[in-house]
């Protein structure tokens, strides 16, 4: 599959500003749990934190294709980053321009877009997390709008975001779901604990209590539509982890191959012995492989368009199935690189253990590997021969 123009030219800008401002400090991002202060700032200036925004709000406006290749090389400079952008860009915005009113999306997307606002997205509770069906917290309409209540785990960007898509049950049906946008800002809205995670360091996953009340404004689309939302959403969000997952595979396996070009041992460069070339072969052939599926089935969701639900009712399933691929060859490709490297793999003081960290998150979240393996199997079933 072959990359237009345009495709290319965004591709190796993303590829630049992550050579330049993303690696050089990833380490010590990792290490302090924070970025520089100037980043997103840096991320707005490139259009990065309007990737999926339409240009008519101030975006890019990029069809999925773009998007993850755009994203992949963000990863590649650091999967951190990546994530806070793919949350942003891909849930949030996904949910505003697919179920959003039109006072929705012009208030949130062009600040969105600017880098003025960013997005989170609060779906997982204590109790509830590949089953959105078991959320807890409550929304109880009031004569001015919406009371919610309850607990929200693994926020990303909780505590910055100037908006949080926040899902709570709106009725008695194991589906009936409403989607909020509230504003981390409102009395009633608390962050909790920030996470220390094992990878993905630098970005902010917090846990937050809700109390609060929102007005009718707040809900996006139709108050028993939630569930079907998020589906919706992390039907793109999915993509945006094997991206990610993607991008982090690239650089174990381009660090292993440096590696074992510089590395003597025995008299001889550690590539030339056949075991570690049956690594590095390994590695791209799967690297190959997963970034094939992702292409493909990014195509497959621009052709669908806006019905995605309808048009092709086996694309749900076919995310699902390139996160898994994806993620399981960031894992794969991260701990072949730590293998490599040898003791110095297992050090902080070089890259790649970093990025076993940071891939075995992928295999988590938008849907552990396992449940998404049932989605895929679900999707076989029901079919038709």
């Amino acid at each position: 599959m072959m990359l237009s123009t345009e495709q290319l030219e965004l591709r190796a800008l993303a590829r630049e500003f992550a050579a330049g401002e993303l690696r050089p400090h990833s380490a010590r991002w990792d290490a302090e749990r924070a970025y520089d202060a100037d980043l997103h700032g840096k991320l707005a200036e490139l259009g990065f934190l309007g990737l999926r925004v339409p240009d008519a709000f101030g975006g890019l406006g990029l069809d999925a294709r773009t998007y993850v290749t755009v994203l992949e090389q963000i990863a590649w400079g650091d999967a951190s980053v990546a994530l806070d952008l793919s949350i942003h860009n891909g849930p949030v915005v996904e949910l505003l321009l697919a179920f959003g009113s039109d006072a929705q999306r012009t208030r949130w997307l062009t600040p969105m877009a600017s880098g003025d606002v960013l997005g989170a997205f609060a779906l997982t509770e204590p109790g509830a997390g590949s089953d959105a069906a078991a959320i807890q917290t409550t929304a109880t309409r009031t004569s001015g709008g919406w009371r919610l209540n309850g607990r929200k785990r693994w926020v990303t960007n909780g505590a910055c975001a100037g908006v949080v898509a926040v899902f709570a049950r709106t009725g008695a049906g194991p589906h009936d779901l409403g989607v909020f946008l509230v504003e981390p800002g409102s009395d009633g809205y608390r962050v909790t604990d920030r996470e220390s995670t094992l990878g993905l360091r630098a970005s902010e996953t917090v846990g937050v209590d809700l109390d609060l009340e929102v007005s009718e404004e707040a809900l996006v689309g139709e108050a028993g539509g939630g569930f079907g939302y998020a589906m919706r959403a992390l039907t793109l969000g999915r993509l945006g982890v094997a991206a990610q997952a993607v991008g982090i595979a690239q650089a174990a396996g381009e660090h292993a191959t440096r590696y074992a070009r510089e590395r003597q041992q025995f008299g001889r460069p550690l590539g030339e012995f056949g075991a570690m070339q049956e690594k590095l072969a390994a590695v791209a052939i799967r690297v190959a492989a997963a970034r094939s599926l992702l292409w493909s089935t990014a195509e497959r969701l621009d052709l669908a368009g806006t019905e995605v639900t309808s048009s092709d009712l086996t694309l749900p399933a076919s995310c699902a199935a390139v996160k898994v691929l994806a993620s399981e060859t960031a894992m794969f490709a991260a701990d072949e690189a730590v293998q490599i490297f040898g003791g110095y793999g297992y050090m902080r003081d070089y890259p790649v253990e970093k990025l076993m960290r940071d891939a075995k998150g992928t295999e988590i979240y938008e849907g552990t590997n396992e449940i998404l393996r049932w989605v895929v199997a679900r999707d076989l079933l029901r079919r038709d021969d």
